[in-house]
């Protein structure tokens, strides 16, 4: 049918294009001869021509199933465009009139109508089935189909009735379409739509243009901004997993000079779009955004993606990396990553159904894989999505730019073959690491696993080594994952090759994320702490202090100091903005402190990072400031504590701050109702004339854990750091 049909001309009388993309033709071609169609193409490929053309080719109406509303109605608009006639496209959902619905209807049943976009909401709806009976279709298309799968990142369950319906309402070539799909979601989309021999056209995954790096989360605002001063005006988009991040991230930016937007779920409709507008349109540099955003969002030129909270599956990375870059200009792919944010997703999964669970967590180790590993990040993501990149050095991602030492892995994968096929292919890595390096889980005792000859057999290296060595062999194509049970691990026919004639295989050991932090902490986080002036700011705190007749920490806390002696603070201003320094203290103690980090700084000639100190929003926040107000008017420390949903502990925590930074407050009222005069000297005493140090664990040593509670003791503290430090 197809070879009498000039596509060239079609497509240049539509669309105003003289040549298809990739495999676009191919595609249309397969559509336009009625057979069932799978298509995998990565964002900015050109998907949706691939059957908007063939439905103005075709005769009847084409049914679009999208799972996006804003999606239709641009997709629509775009048709429209297109054509003299606006019947030539038209969506049906919940978001139109009664007459709207019956004008859509009209033009479908009189054979204007080309393309009809069904959310699949809609499409179950009983009167829309028995209207869409009556109508001619030419071939169905399912949109974002990997929202079939309970394995692909945006599942749906309405997804998986869409087959049943087809068959109700009347059968017709389908084409199924999805940006990212993994080999397992691939399978599960075309078992699920009944299309398992459909012909398959797959494009490539690879954004040679992208660069991909992931950094430990230690000081990450500090970092953003870092970049974002070094890449003034370009587009960027920031991803965190939380509403409240949003914000918050949002307006530190603002205050340290960035063109920022919040964009997230809970905003109301006009500000969100709103806001979306305005950095369409570049009236700001930056949108910080939950996954909510960048749907259908079609800016060629976002030159930056960076993720603040590690995504919760490699599909929802790659598809939120691929929004950098898609003119083919520069795009940086940054992602922050701590073990514990994985910890506090795998919480957020506990109240799901067990299944889901399971799912979740074998989708977070794909990317903790990812993150962890030392391989280049293209080889490893490309791998995950079912494709082979031969390079050995991609050039543009951190592991081949900064490649780790390698060693020789043939050894240690025969014995992780060999662990593989002794416990018959039937487990997950986590199982098998647990066998190679002897360690007795309850799984392992219920297999009699810890019986096995093989059991420790790779005890000298660690769990996290294992872990590196079983990546490894997966992207060498030596081990596979089970697509029906997606986890467990079998040898491929290569992997058996391998084990008869074992070959030299580099391999590298993987980023200890937990290390890499903790050495950033120690080292003051992105700089390093100077220990030269750390001790001379501690002689002065000593020289004040004894001056005053005030314990040192009355002055300034330790962290304050370490602080100090990383950034050079050299102002009063920058002062303020190091940690437990508010206005206050610094106005009463900061002079003599800013003068020494001058004159070390001149006398050094120090570079500082001053680029780098990151102005805080007010640390009075609206919690904090109600707080105050509360004090103020005598309420009692319980009453604040209940009105405020948080314990007595919690309030302490957040009194302790405002004192910290140089706020005073007056809670003697409520300390002479629970606590007598003498209990109240004796600790006022303790932390006046005996405390070394503030520490709440050394004072109930010294004072006597029988005699005095948590609580005392810290509302006390309270009480002489306002009094006597501020």
């Amino acid at each position: 049918m197809t070879k009498q049909i000039d596509l060239n001309g079609y497509l240049k009388k539509h669309f105003g294009f003289d040549t298809f993309k990739g495999n676009q033709e191919d595609i249309i071609k397969n559509v336009l001869d009625g057979n069932d169609t799978f298509v995998l193409m990565p964002t900015g490929g050109g998907k949706s021509l691939c059957y908007q053309l063939p439905a103005l080719i075709l005769d009847g109406t084409a049914i679009v199933i999208s799972p996006l509303i804003a999606l239709m109605k641009n997709q629509v608009d775009a048709m429209r465009n297109f054509s003299e006639d606006d019947g030539i496209a038209h969506f049906l959902n919940s978001s139109l009139t009664k007459s709207a619905i019956q004008q859509v209807k009209e033009d479908v049943i009189s054979g204007k109508t080309r393309l009809l976009y069904v959310a699949p909401e809609s499409l179950t709806k009983d009167e829309n089935i028995q209207f869409l009976k009556q109508v001619k279709i030419s071939f169905y298309a399912v949109d974002e189909a990997h929202c079939i799968s309970e394995w692909g990142h945006d599942f749906r369950p309405e997804y998986r009735r869409i087959r049943p319906i087809i068959n109700e309402i009347g059968e017709a070539p389908l084409i199924a379409l999805t940006a990212t799909a993994t080999p397992k979601v691939q399978h599960d989309i075309q078992k699920n739509l009944g299309m398992l021999d459909a012909n398959v056209f797959k494009s490539s995954f690879n954004r040679p243009n992208l660069f991909y790096e992931i950094r430990p989360k230690v000081n990450a605002t500090r970092d953003i901004i870092k970049v974002l001063k070094e890449n003034p005006g370009k587009s960027v988009i920031i991803y965190c997993l939380s509403r409240k991040k949003v914000e918050e991230l949002a307006e530190t930016l603002v205050v340290n000079g960035i063109k920022a937007l919040p964009y997230h779920a809970g905003m109301d409709a006009a500000t969100r779009s709103g806001n979306q507008d305005k950095f369409l349109m570049e009236d700001i540099d930056v949108i910080v955004a939950t996954i909510a955003f960048g749907m259908g969002i079609d800016k060629p030129d976002v030159r930056m993606v960076i993720h603040y909270d590690i995504p919760k599956s490699l599909e929802g990375y790659y598809q939120e990396t691929g929004r950098a870059g898609r003119d083919g200009g520069e795009g940086r792919c940054i992602a922050f990553y701590s073990y514990k944010d994985i910890q506090k997703l795998e919480k957020f999964m506990q109240g799901k159904p067990l299944a889901e669970q399971e799912i979740g967590k074998q989708l977070l180790l794909e990317t903790v894989a990812y993150a962890e590993s030392s391989l280049c990040r293209r080889k490893t993501l490309l791998h995950y999505f079912g494709e082979t990149y031969t390079e050995e050095n991609c050039g543009s991602c951190d592991n081949c730019i900064n490649p780790k030492e390698q060693f020789e892995g043939k050894d240690f994968i025969v014995k992780l073959l060999k662990v593989v096929n002794q416990l018959k292919e039937r487990f997950k890595t986590e199982h098998v690491v647990n066998v190679l390096t002897g360690k007795i889980t309850s799984m392992v005792k219920s297999y009699h696993h810890h019986e096995l000859d093989i059991f420790g057999c790779g005890s000298e290296e660690d769990e996290k080594f294992w872990h590196a060595v079983t990546r490894q062999s997966l992207v060498a194509g030596l081990l596979s994952k089970d697509i029906e049970n997606y986890g467990l691990l079998k040898v491929t026919e290569k992997g058996h090759e391998y084990i008869k004639k074992p070959y030299s295989i580099s391999l590298t050991r993987d980023h200890d994320y937990d290390e890499l932090e903790q050495e950033s902490r120690s080292a003051g986080g992105t700089a390093a702490l100077d220990t030269g002036l750390f001790s001379m700011l501690k002689d002065l705190r000593k020289q004040i202090s004894k001056k005053k007749n005030l314990p040192p920490f009355v002055i300034f806390q330790d962290p304050s100091l370490e602080a100090m002696a990383t950034y050079y603070p050299v102002t009063l201003e920058e002062l303020q903005n190091m940690p437990g320094v508010g206005a206050g203290k610094a106005k009463r103690y900061g002079k003599e402190f800013v003068e020494l980090i001058q004159r070390h700084v001149e006398e050094n000639e120090i570079e500082r990072p001053m680029d780098m100190v990151v102005k805080t929003v007010a640390n009075k926040s609206k919690l904090k400031v109600s707080i105050i107000q509360s004090i103020d008017r005598q309420v009692s420390l319980d009453d604040i504590a209940d009105s405020k949903g948080i314990d007595l502990l919690e309030l302490l925590n957040e009194i302790e701050s405002i004192v910290y930074s140089g706020t005073r407050v007056n809670i003697d009222y409520y300390i002479n109702q629970v606590m007598d005069e003498e209990h109240r000297d004796d600790i006022f005493y303790y932390f006046k004339e005996d405390a070394e140090t503030d520490d709440i664990t050394t004072a109930l040593e010294e004072l006597g854990e029988d005699e005095y509670s948590e609580e005392d003791v810290r509302m006390v503290r309270i009480k002489f750091i306002s009094e006597v430090g501020n």
